[in-house]
Order: C-alpha cells, then sequence, then structure tokens
C-alpha cells in the first residue's frame, strides 16, 4: 500500500510522537510505501497565536500542502496521527476532494474534551463528554489555562460536529483500549468506525537480566502524572527500597529534594530510551501512578516487553493492562499508603513478582508485538477502504 501519514509533533517529544515514527517504521518493513509529512509545535511563536488558534479549526495553508502531495503522487490511503493544531480537520476535505480513504488515531481524548485529557483540577473529568457545544472548557480555561485557546478548541470542536466532519470525512478511527473507546462513543464518535488497536514497542527490547533489587519510573514528572504520591509512599516503606526515577519537569525540584531525604531515590533526569529499557529489564518492578485517564500507557508495555512487572494506579484504561496479581499489582489511585503497601509487598516478594514478570512477557508477545500490531492497523486500514466505497 502507498500511504501519506500526517503528524503535529509536540514542542516536548512524547509518546504520541513516538508512536507515529514507530508505525511509519512498522509498515515500511513490511513492504509498504508511507510517507510522512510532518507539522511541528516549535514553529509555533507568540506573535502567531491567534493565526494558530484560527487555523486549528480550519488550516488553509495545510489543507493547499496535502491537496498537493495528493496530486503529485498516487496513494491508497491518508493516515493522520495527531492533527492538533497546525494541521487541522480541514486536511480530511483535501483528503476527500481526491476521494482518498481517511484514517484517525485516536491516542487521546481531543474530539470529545478541549485539553484532551479528561481531567481537570487534579481530577478526572466528563462535563464536555456529552455536550454539542464544550463550553465548560471554556468557563474553566481547560486549554492551557487560556481563555482564547480554550476558545479556539470549542470552536473547532463545535463547528466540526455541525458540519458532520467526523462523521462523513473519516473512514476509520482507531483508539488505544476499550476504555478510551467507551468515552469517546460517549463523546458521539461514529462506533461502526472505531476500532482498537493498542501501541507497540518496536523492535522488541527483549527480556532483561540482572538482579532486579530497584523500582522504577519513568515519565513527566508533573503532578497528574502521580509523582508526589510516590515520593510520600516511599516515605512511608519500612524498607529503604531503591527507586530510580528518569524523566524531567516541573516537579524536578521536588524529586531532587526526596533524593536528598531518602538517599536511596536516584533521580537520572531525561535519558535515552535504550537506557530506560535497559533500567526496566533490571528493575523488580516498574511503578505506573498516573491519574489520568490514559488512553494507553507505552511505559507499562515497554516493561511488559522487558519481562517486568508494573504497580498501576486502578484508574482508567490502567486497570485493562494491569491485571492485579497476575502481571502486576494495582493501588488505588492518589492513595499514597496503598501503594507503599504493595511496593513493600514487591520488595519482600521477589518469587511472587518474577512470575507476574513471566506472565507480562508473555501479554506482550501475544498482545503487543510487532506481528500481532501490525496485523490489526491492516485489518483497521482494509475496513476504512471498505468504509470508503459505500
Amino acid at each position: 500500500m502507498r500511504i501519506l501519514m500526517l503528524h503535529n509533533r509536540y514542542r516536548i517529544r512524547g509518546g504520541e510522537d513516538e508512536s507515529t515514527d514507530l508505525e511509519a517504521a512498522l509498515l515500511r518493513q513490511y513492504g509498504h510505501d508511507v510517507d510522512l509529512l510532518l507539522f511541528d509545535n516549535k514553529d509555533i511563536t507568540r506573535r502567531n497565536l491567534l493565526a494558530v488558534g484560527l487555523g486549528s479549526v480550519w488550516s488553509q495553508a495545510a489543507y493547499r500542502k496535502v491537496k498537493k502531495q495528493l496530486s503529485e503522487k498516487e496513494y491508497d490511503l491518508v493516515h493522520i496521527q495527531n492533527f492538533f493544531p497546525l494541521i487541522s480537520p480541514s486536511v480530511y476535505y483535501a483528503a476527500k476532494a481526491a476521494q482518498k480513504t481517511v484514517v484517525q488515531a485516536l491516542r487521546n481524548y481531543r474530539l470529545v474534551c478541549p485539553n484532551g485529557l479528561l481531567f481537570r483540577a487534579g481530577i478526572p473529568c466528563e462535563d464536555c463528554l456529552r455536550k454539542a457545544v464544550p463550553w465548560p472548557g471554556v468557563v474553566h480555561r481547560c486549554y492551557r489555562y487560556s481563555l482564547c485557546g480554550s476558545i479556539s478548541v470549542a470552536a473547532m470542536l463545535t463547528i466540526h460536529r455541525m458540519l458532520g466532519t467526523w462523521r462523513n470525512k473519516v473512514d476509520g478511527y482507531y483508539t488505544l483500549t476499550e476504555f478510551a473507546k467507551n468515552k469517546l462513543l460517549q463523546g458521539g464518535i461514529c462506533g461502526e468506525r472505531l476500532s482498537i488497536k493498542p501501541n507497540l514497542v518496536h523492535p522488541d527490547p527483549s527480556v532483561g537480566s540482572g538482579p532486579r533489587e530497584y523500582g522504577f519510573l519513568a515519565g513527566r514528572l508533573v503532578e497528574e502524572k502521580g509523582i508526589l504520591v510516590v515520593l510520600e509512599a516511599w516515605s512511608q516503606c519500612k524498607d529503604q527500597i531503591p527507586l530510580m526515577i528518569a524523566g524531567e519537569g516541573p516537579l524536578d525540584s521536588e524529586v531532587g529534594a526526596a533524593s536528598q531525604r531518602m538517599p536511596w531515590i536516584t533521580h537520572l533526569n531525561k535519558i535515552p530510551n535504550v537506557k530506560v529499557h535497559e533500567l526496566m529489564g533490571e528493575a523488580r518492578f516498574v511503578v505506573f501512578p498516573s491519574e489520568l485517564y490514559e488512553a494507553f500507557s507505552r511505559v507499562i508495555v515497554e516493561a511488559y516487553a522487558k519481562g517486568t512487572p508494573v504497580i498501576a494506579a486502578n484508574i482508567g484504561s490502567t486497570k485493562e493492562l494491569v491485571e492485579d496479581s497476575r502481571n502486576g499489582l494495582l493501588f488505588e489511585v492518589g492513595n499514597s499508603a496503598d501503594l507503599a503497601r504493595k511496593v513493600q509487598w514487591a520488595w519482600t516478594h521477589p518469587k511472587e513478582m518474577a512470575v507476574m514478570g513471566e506472565q507480562a512477557r508473555k501479554d506482550y508477545e501475544e498482545k503487543y508485538s510487532t506481528e500481532a500490531n501490525y496485523k490489526r492497523l491492516i485489518e483497521i486500514y482494509r475496513r476504512a477502504i471498505e468504509n470508503n466505497k459505500s
């Protein structure tokens, strides 16, 4: 197949950027012709914020760029990863003008929530989920605490709902978990065209080895990711359990201060993915304390690929990925005392954690491997092509 893939990169590289690159590489590995057309948020300056806001509703520049690309080369399908804010839904119309099949990845909740997270004021929020006009997101300035930014996103969602864009211009959607699918369905996304395909870890980093004598955490150091709960839990553990934290963010200073109080906590800052995988494979467990409705956690699946069980908060799609006492442990979201109990148990039961690690690796091989992911993606493409013909 010949595929035009579109993606709006984030200022700080994240999971969606990684997933886009991996899916393009996966398709090429299996012999498909993939052109990746990129837009980058690093191009946004304070001087053009108004233009970006208006352009998030309809970007004529993106429309022309995609139309030109489609006129210069024949494609079977247009696969859109993240379209916000520089690409905009205008590219659906450019693709349809050229009579192309359109597939949209949904790795967040942007089509049903102005901030894309279903999260506000420290807790999950569904205030806009069933509203034709997401006015609560404007009232609460949910997009980057900006009134103008929130109005822009709300306008984009409202206008394209009225135009029928999500219903008529996209032949296939896919999200990452059953939980995310249910939330998107509640928000009005067409169920017949919405599939589930998890993220992948590619290439296979292979099972880790080593003494497995520490815990490991990787991710952005922000409050909603649960880092403060982790630091509090570690202060409550009976034993001095070594913890390595890889990542950076606004709570860098809090992590640094905790490592001063508890020298068995090591802050590694941001490290390459190869090193993250290496440390995961040598850890007894990986901690995933996020308090968000995560659409999917790449960290969890990377841990599984390394044969390492995960101790995770029991919220959202995380409960689909982590089955308590089978491939990891679950704790009550936001509850540091419960997390401390689970961590202490994991530390004093190495054999049981090793068995969970073996099951985690089996889950990776069956659900999240390269082959399984490729088959699912091609199935989504074929369904979308059939929808486009009907």
